[in-house]
């Protein structure tokens, strides 16, 4: 298995402007995540399969764009004639998601990569955690930010057990660090075999702010202790 490079040590300031020198890692090492860490009864890295190869220009789901976690909020613009905010926001940490939908009510871990090169998993003892991949942009964040949680444990459903009963138009928020609470509308939901995930239309970036929810989908397969497929709900700031 190819293992990427590290990222930034935790603490470093994440680049601004042009993200394209991160690119190839974060999309290599977040497809780690979307092919074998969410979900099912075994979340250890020895699961995982090879990544595909990162393509050139396609940013991780959470591609460091952020400015200094410490950036003071601004006010929110009024939304543009398209539709949605003429401006994002600027990083805060999540620190909860609510999906009124699918009574999804959770607080956030950060996910980081381990020495073994892959993206961690949320602990899989707690049903009720989802994850972010903290190095990259944080919801409401110009970018893609990558939410991640497990379908179900060794003994129960877990928090994203409904995440396939979601539709398009449907909303859900994050909670923030900086107060802020902010609505993301879904466009679209869709599942891909782990064996053929589309690492750049899942991760790629984004000129205004985007989230993708993962989890596991499709048969359980008990030789390889892994589901074969991933969910993935797309949507954007509202």
């Amino acid at each position: 298995m190819a293992v990427p490079p590290s990222p930034p040590a935790d603490g470093e300031p994440a680049p601004t402007g042009s993200r394209s020198g991160m690119t190839v890692l974060l999309a290599v090492a977040l497809l780690i995540l979307a092919m074998s860490l969410i979900g099912g009864n075994d979340t250890s890295a020895d699961s995982a399969r090879p990544p595909l190869a990162a393509q050139p220009g396609a940013s991780a789901p959470s591609a460091p764009s952020a400015p200094s976690a410490s950036s003071a909020p601004s006010a929110l613009s009024a939304p543009s004639a398209a539709g949605r905010p003429a401006a994002d926001l600027p990083r805060s940490k999540p620190v909860r998601l609510l999906i009124p939908e699918i009574s999804v009510d959770a607080p956030f871990t950060d996910l980081a990569i381990g020495a073994n090169g892959q993206l961690q998993a949320p602990p899989p003892d707690d049903t009720n955690l989802v994850g972010w991949y903290a190095k990259g942009a944080s919801p409401g964040e110009e970018g893609t930010s990558i939410i991640a949680g497990h379908v179900d444990t060794k003994t129960s459903a877990a928090v994203f057990a409904r995440l396939g009963q979601l539709e398009e138009g449907d909303v859900f928020h994050v909670e923030r660090a900086d107060g802020r609470k902010v609505s993301f509308e879904v466009d679209s939901l869709e599942t891909f075999d782990k064996d053929d995930f589309p690492s750049k239309r899942v991760y790629g970036d984004a000129d205004r702010a985007e989230v993708r929810l993962i989890t596991c989908a499709g048969d359980y397969d008990r030789k390889a202790k892994d589901y074969t497929d991933n969910l993935v709900v797309f949507a954007h700031l509202t």
